[in-house]
């Protein structure tokens, strides 16, 4: 399989933008074409997000302290703003050090993200709050 799977890649080459193939076929990566189905953007993002987690939990090890609610709010964040742009919470992640999640709610409804997506930002830091 992993010969089969070397050769598709080398004979179909990588594309990370959405092309046209030789028919005119919306398509992406290693010949996919599209409209994904769910099972496959599922897959994609799966991949996407331990990615994310093992970036964060390198960049903030104290994530790993906390339970399992609070990561999950993290986790989540990450996958939407980046980890670096979560990484930009300085004030939410010292309150998040110091074990106040009171203030890390407070910090992190008192931002450009919260003001975007407004929703996901009070679910998730009312999370964070416990």
């Amino acid at each position: 399989m992993n010969r089969l799977i070397t050769d598709i890649k080398q004979d179909e080459g990588f594309r990370g933008q959405e092309y046209l193939d030789s028919l005119n076929i919306p398509t992406i990566g290693f010949g996919t074409k599209l409209p994904l189905s769910e099972s496959e953007a599922e897959l994609i993002l799966k991949s996407r997000l331990e990615a994310k987690i093992r970036h964060l939990v390198k960049e903030k090890p104290i994530v790993a302290k906390l339970s399992d609610e609070r990561k999950e709010v993290l986790f989540n964040m990450a996958y939407q703003l980046g980890v670096n742009g979560l990484l930009k919470f300085k004030k939410m992640w010292k309150a998040i050090e110091l074990g106040n999640f009171e203030e890390a709610y407070n910090e992190g409804l008192n931002s450009r993200w919260a003001r975007q997506t407004p929703n996901r930002a009070n679910k998730l830091m009312e999370i964070m709050r416990g």
